[in-house]
């Protein structure tokens, strides 16, 4: 599976990423909402790991935009935030994210919570 995480913290960003690759996923990595967009019309990832709290657009502004659009509404969503109150999870969900996480995230959870996340959209659209 092909997952990109966007993460503007280069030691979250490196973390998620040796986690993600030692569970056997495919990861490229991003550090901007605007360089997220271009790469996921490209690539084509099934999930997107995404931090909200970018520099220049947002995380929920992007989210809106991939859900918005007919090519990229359907990848999965999982957000992850330092600061819960500036971003909710009613919020997030209600943007169309699958997934709504707090930092610091559980290394060890996190390539579960993948596999439940795109499990149960899968077992939605059946």
């Amino acid at each position: 599976m092909n997952i990109l995480v966007v993460e503007d913290n280069p030691s979250h960003l490196k973390l998620a990423h040796l986690v993600l690759s030692a569970a056997g996923y495919k990861v490229n990595a991003v550090e901007a909402a605007e360089q997220a967009f271009n790469s996921i019309k490209q690539e084509k990832p099934q999930v997107i790991l995404l931090d909200l709290e970018l520099p220049g657009m947002d995380g929920l502004t992007l989210v809106r935009k991939l859900k918005a659009d007919a090519e990229t509404r359907d990848i999965h969503v999982i957000v992850v935030t330092a600061y819960p109150d500036r971003y909710t999870r009613k919020e997030a969900l209600a943007a169309g994210c699958d997934a709504y996480l707090v930092k610091p995230i559980n290394t060890r959870a996190l390539p579960q919570i993948l596999s439940e996340v795109v499990e149960h959209r899968s077992d939605k659209k059946s």
